[in-house]
């Protein structure tokens, strides 16, 4: 049994194996995570996303060689500061520097993506230059491909803002419960005893009846209370199943969305292929014809030979 921990190593495994092992790989891990009792890191790999192959490919490379990772960030500011300082001649030669360097990141990367077992020929290493190359020029994207856990390949667009989480603002006030409702008189305070007025058996009876309609009151409401927090507690329980069926769900559209553009990239290399390959067939066809010409002549010369 894997050892899920804070789901660390976990996640690692996840960004560094192909995507088609993915989902599996993850829900295994979920699953253990919860029968150890650790709903934190079973809601922290629930949220993990596929990613693409491109964006595979170069996880693995910031994982496996972080090291062309680091260089990479570090062209990347000497890029930028070349630019800002309109150094003509220097940012020329950190161009030429950019584009040999991304060639070279490419070819690590495949390197790795072959060693893990996918085929060369299904490898988008188009996509896995524009993200290396975006990386170039977007500080955020550099970051985010340090991180290891990219989803989805980048262009220059980048990857948009990040959304910020809501917050929820917790005060030192005291709870609604202790709180009196607005409008309610306060207490008053107690009177000096000498000046406390002699109170009637009639009065001291209605007070006692008053105290004690008070405390039934509170008995009431503190088992109203009990019930209400079960209440609460179960509502939450289902609230969690809920959210984890919905993001479960989401994940499951977000994979077959994944699996449909690497699907319809290999039909649009079929489709090339296909087209190679009638080409080819309609060049043999006639170099046939002509070798069934020529073979033609040369029997009809043959039979012409032997009349003579």
């Amino acid at each position: 049994m894997t050892d899920v921990r804070d789901g660390t190593e976990v996640i690692r495994r996840l960004y560094e194996e192909p995507p088609e092992g993915f989902v599996a790989t993850r829900a295994a891990a979920v699953e253990e995570a919860r029968r150890g009792g650790d709903r934190e890191t079973a809601k922290r790999l629930a949220a993990l996303k596929k990613p693409t192959v491109a964006a595979w490919m170069v996880n693995l490379l910031a994982l496996k060689r972080p090291e062309l990772i680091g260089e990479l960030v570090e062209l990347a500011t000497a890029l930028r500061a070349a630019q800002r300082d309109l150094q003509g001649e220097q940012l020329r030669e950190l161009s030429n520097q950019r584009r040999q360097f991304v060639s070279a990141l490419v070819a690590a990367a495949r390197k790795l993506a072959v060693a893990a077992g996918v085929p060369t020929g299904k490898l988008p290493l188009a996509e896995v230059e524009a993200t290396l190359t975006a990386a170039l020029a977007e500080p955020e994207i550099a970051e985010q491909v340090r991180t290891g856990r990219l989803i989805r390949a980048a262009t220059y667009a980048g990857f948009g803002e990040v959304p910020r989480p809501r917050l929820r603002l917790v005060t030192g006030d005291a709870d609604q419960d202790d709180l009196a409702e607005p409008g309610e008189p306060e207490e008053p305070d107690e009177q000096p005893e000498s000046e406390v007025p002699r109170i009637s058996a009639r009065e001291r009876a209605a007070a006692e009846q008053r105290r004690r309609e008070r405390e039934r009151k509170r008995r009431e409401l503190d088992r109203e209370l009990s019930v209400a927090m079960a209440a609460e507690r179960r509502a939450d329980d289902q609230l969690e199943r809920a959210e984890a069926a919905e993001r479960d769900a989401g994940h499951l559209v977000e994979d077959l969305d994944a699996e449909l553009a690497e699907l319809e990239r290999r039909r649009t290399e079929a489709v090339a292929d296909v087209a190679r390959r009638k080409l080819a067939r309609r060049t043999a066809e006639r170099e046939s014809a002509a070798a069934r010409r020529r073979v033609g002549d040369v029997q009809a010369a043959l039979d012409d030979l032997a009349a003579d």
